[in-house]
């Protein structure tokens, strides 16, 4: 047995158990690392050649994997923006370079732009709703942009939809004169005729008040007249006559019940529920005609005014909803995830990122929840997959190794120091 060849294997044991000391140290160090996945070092045997009556050692050599598709458990926070994957797939982060990246490191938060950042600096992307309900593009990164929660983003939301409920006495009297007249004998003191308003917005978030008249025209039919407030006159005791014509108008109808009211509006001509007011549908299918005081119990509209964002929301599909001030939400982007079919062969980066290699396969893209793909929780992160006991119990072990292979080594340096001595 050659003493060089041993005295080689030692060498060789030595750098196998430093190679796996580092990976314990890794590990350890990084326990506390949010989504960072263990390392671990393998080792093979390598063996040379030997002839009869000879033999001749050969080493052992080391590769290092990582336990990247092992899910780390759940720790849960106070911050709406701070994301854990449960189950399969990265998110996509950029660098400031613009490369792009995958990561399991989901504690994001809002930089100066307003941008969501995690704690190694990567900005999270996502698809944006500005164009509609996002799509994925499957095997590229395509059409995603930094998702962006800026506070000073104002969000106007025009107005569509409404409703008006309410009883019409039945035993009003027939109106004089129809609001729907425009006339400045008409008399909203009476029960014969019913005054409310509804306050609605336009594109811009302005302001735009509507009175709603409805006047008794006997027969069960009432005539439904809507003007806009702003047209009101400024002098007399009322708001007739209007400065210009009314926005809407048509017939009230109910049944011999008083209700299941049907609506024939003047412009359309067809029987409905819903009074058309310049472009915003107002349901009036809760109103109804009973022998009792006339009284428009409830309205509502949708829309709103310039709002600020108050709070981000994210919801299990990834979607980003932002939360106004008014009390309203809105979807801003949907968070993609990826997936490859080797998560483990995936490339490891410094700040913890994955990029794909030749043997991970093609990242294939989707949102969370649907086939292949695990659930975005908010408010929570994956902590590492780190088992700390088993990590000490390496190290324990590679030490004794080392030490055992320096003793190899001593003994094998001990006994060369003898060979040269017998020349000597």
């Amino acid at each position: 047995m050659s003493l060089f060849g041993t005295m080689k294997t030692a060498v060789s044991g030595m750098n196998a158990q430093a190679n796996r000391l580092g990976t314990v140290g890794d590990n350890i160090s990084n326990s506390s690392t949010t989504g960072y996945k263990s390392a671990s070092t393998s080792f093979s045997s390598l063996v040379l050649p030997s002839t009869t009556g000879s033999y001749n050692s050969g080493g052992v050599e080391t590769s290092t994997s990582y336990s990247i598709s092992e899910q780390g458990a759940l720790e849960y926070t106070t911050s709406t923006t701070d994301m854990a994957v449960q189950g399969d797939g990265f998110f996509i982060v950029q660098d400031s370079s613009g490369a792009t990246y995958l990561t399991r490191n989901g504690s994001f938060t809002k930089d100066e732009s307003g941008n969501l950042v995690n704690d190694a600096g990567y900005t999270l992307m996502g698809y944006s709703y500005d164009s509609g309900t996002p799509t994925t593009v499957v095997n590229s990164y395509d059409g995603l942009v930094p998702v962006n929660v800026s506070g000073s983003t104002l969000n106007a939301v025009a107005s569509t939809s409404g409703s008006l409920s309410g009883n019409l006495n039945s035993a009003a009297e027939t109106a004089a004169v129809s609001a729907s007249n425009n006339d400045e004998t008409v008399d909203v003191d009476q029960s014969s005729v019913v005054k409310t308003s509804l306050t609605t917005y336009d594109a811009l978030g302005n302001t735009v008040v509507y009175d709603l008249y409805f006047s008794n025209a006997g027969d069960g039919n009432w005539d439904v007249s809507v003007y806009n407030a702003a047209d009101a006159a400024t002098s007399g005791s009322g708001s007739f006559p209007y400065s210009s014509s009314a926005v809407a108008s048509g017939t009230l109808t109910f049944d011999a019940t008083g209700k299941n009211a049907t609506l024939t509006t003047t412009d359309v001509g067809a029987n409905s529920t819903s009074l058309m007011v310049d472009g915003i549908s107002i349901d009036l299918a809760s109103m109804t005609q009973l022998s009792a005081a006339s009284n428009i119990s409830s309205g509502s509209v949708n829309g709103s005014a310039p709002s600020a964002i108050k709070s981000v929301t994210i919801d299990s599909d990834g979607t980003v909803n932002a939360v106004y001030t008014d009390g309203s939400s809105k979807a801003l982007y949907q968070i993609p995830l990826a997936t490859v079919a080797s998560p483990d062969n995936l490339t490891v980066l410094s700040g913890n990122v994955f990029q794909t290699s030749s043997t991970s396969g093609v990242v294939t893209m989707g949102f969370a929840g649907s086939s292949g793909f695990g659930s975005i929780i908010s408010g929570a992160l994956e902590t590492s997959n780190v088992d700390l006991a088993s990590e000490l119990t390496d190290m324990i072990e590679a030490q004794r190794s080392y030490s055992a292979n320096s003793k190899v080594f001593q003994t094998g340096s001990d006994l060369m120091d003898t060979l040269i001595n017998l020349v000597r």
